[in-house]
């Protein structure tokens, strides 16, 4: 292993910044991997026609989970170098150079962005859902989807400490239901016929599977929030570490147990019949037929507590993205304040919560299914996004360890973050030529999300590329922001190029 680094170059445009931190969080680097909150995580696979290769996705959950410890290998030895509240933008910014770690950095908060608006479309469905059982009322989703988001907010407003609890508490509360789920299951024999065949690493090429890949990415994304909050967590960079490696050893082999339980369930020959007739209730089908009534009414509350954790870590991520930006002047500057007692970024956290406002409001004026639209729309961009910034991160990964940690081994700097790249390219590939099974729309409203992405990075290196020209102290302070304090008598880690 290398040896961390041991100073840093701080730029008068970064030094003065202020750092989001949190006094009270302790041995926590992260509260959970936003795609980690199982219930929505779980039923997502199945949300749309792309639950026609559902009987594969155990074989693409591990299949990924192998694709992404390659890439956490790289990523974590990265993050010995940078600790930044825009964890994606620095390290692209480090590797790939400043222009295109600012068309990083837009792509990412255009994601993470989308993400967390299309899941209040989840929040309002699941919600009318739940009202309607209990009290034989229709509510329209957009009136508990603008509650949801007034609780977020606040949450959001108080900090991240206040986050971790409520996130780790439905997180167990959903790891236990969905166990209970797969006793039940194993128990009673499923369908009557085992096979691992779910589990074949062949089936993973299957027809129609780039889009199962973008739903089993969603999975996993956000294990690299451990380096997003390194800011905030205390326990130093070795709490990171090991935070990012459990979370993606757990989400893999928990992910991947689980939808092999659910096709067991069905049976491997009548899943996608199954997926096809009803592919909302796929997985909320095998509680009501395996497990007792009290447990099912308990899950039907934790989808919905689901999509509430969904929510509140993909805001807190969105906030970090818009707050780091803003302290580096990517953005405008008053998104990088932070709240004087609880440092949380609240500026950041308001003008997201408009944004998603905004967005409820437009769907629920022109009529839009919140769930085949909002979700499934909002979601494609952002897996997109997110899938993209892995490769690229691959690749910065790859080009900023070879010149600057030879130390770390071959295999850290060069064949874990070489074959994540290569593997996350293929991937990318895959989920474009599938986007139309994964969104359900027409050519337009694909065309349209993918530009969305494409405009996000265009501006992002012009923006960049502006301020070399016409501000470059503040460009040369950008992606240079760090937590950690040189130790004496050590060398200045390259902290990045043009």
């Amino acid at each position: 292993m290398c040896c961390p680094p041991s100073g840093r170059r701080r730029s008068s445009a970064s030094s003065a910044a202020p750092r989001a931190r949190s006094p009270a969080v302790t041995g926590r680097a992260s509260p959970a991997p936003y795609g980690s909150t199982p219930g929505p995580t779980t039923r997502s696979a199945s949300s749309s026609r792309a639950a026609s290769p559902y009987r594969t996705t155990p074989a693409g959950a591990g299949s990924s989970g192998v694709v992404m410890t390659l890439f956490a290998v790289g990523f974590m030895t990265m993050s010995r170098y940078v600790r930044n509240a825009g964890a994606f933008y620095a390290t692209v910014s480090r590797g790939l150079g400043k222009p295109a770690g600012s068309g990083a950095a837009m792509l990412a908060v255009v994601a993470y962005n989308a993400l967390q608006i299309s899941t209040y479309g989840a929040l309002g469905v699941y919600a009318t859902e739940t009202f309607a059982n209990y009290f034989h009322r229709d509510v329209p989703w957009w009136v508990f989807a603008i509650v949801g988001l007034v609780f977020v907010g606040w949450l959001g407003y108080r900090g991240i400490h206040t986050s971790a609890r409520i996130l780790g508490a439905l997180l167990v509360l959903e790891t236990v239901v969905l166990v209970v789920l797969a006793v039940y299951v194993l128990v009673k024999g499923g369908a009557g016929d085992w096979s691992a065949e779910s589990f074949a690493p062949t089936r993973v090429f299957d027809p129609g599977n780039g889009a199962m890949f973008a739903l089993v990415a969603g999975a996993f994304m956000g294990f690299e929030a451990t380096a997003i909050f390194s800011e905030e967590a205390r326990g130093g960079i070795r709490t990171v570490r090991r935070a990012t490696y459990i979370a993606v050893g757990f989400i893999a082999v928990f992910y991947a147990f689980i939808t092999w339980v659910v096709v067991m369930a069905y049976g491997v020959d009548k899943i996608a019949a199954a997926a096809e007739a009803d592919p909302v209730n796929l997985v909320v089908a095998v509680f009501d037929r395996y497990v007792p009534a009290p447990i099912t009414e308990v899950m039907h509350i934790l989808l919905l507590t689901s999509a509430f954790a969904a929510l509140l870590a993909l805001h807190n991520a969105a906030n970090r993205y818009f707050y780091a930006m803003g302290r580096e002047g990517l953005l405008p500057r008053p998104l990088g304040r932070t709240h004087p007692r609880t440092k949380a970024p609240w500026t950041a956290g308001v003008v997201q919560t408009v944004l998603a406002a905004a967005a409820i409001v437009v769907f629920a004026v022109f009529g839009i299914d919140p769930y085949l639209g909002l979700l499934l729309w909002g979601s494609a961009l952002g897996f997109l996004g997110i899938i993209c910034l892995w490769a690229l991160c691959s690749l910065a990964i790859t080009r900023f360890l070879r010149r600057e940690a030879p130390e770390a081994g071959i295999f850290r700097t060069t064949i874990a973050p070489g074959l994540s790249f290569a593997a996350l390219a293929v991937v990318l590939f895959l989920v474009l030529s599938n986007l139309p099974l994964l969104t359900g729309a027409g050519t337009a409203t694909n065309v349209l999300i993918v530009g969305l992405g494409v405009a996000a990075v265009v501006a992002g290196v012009a923006r960049a590329l502006y301020l070399r020209a016409r501000a470059p102290r503040l460009y040369a302070g950008l992606a240079q922001t760090s937590v950690d304090e040189p130790p004496a008598g050590r060398r200045e880690p390259v902290t990045g190029n043009a």
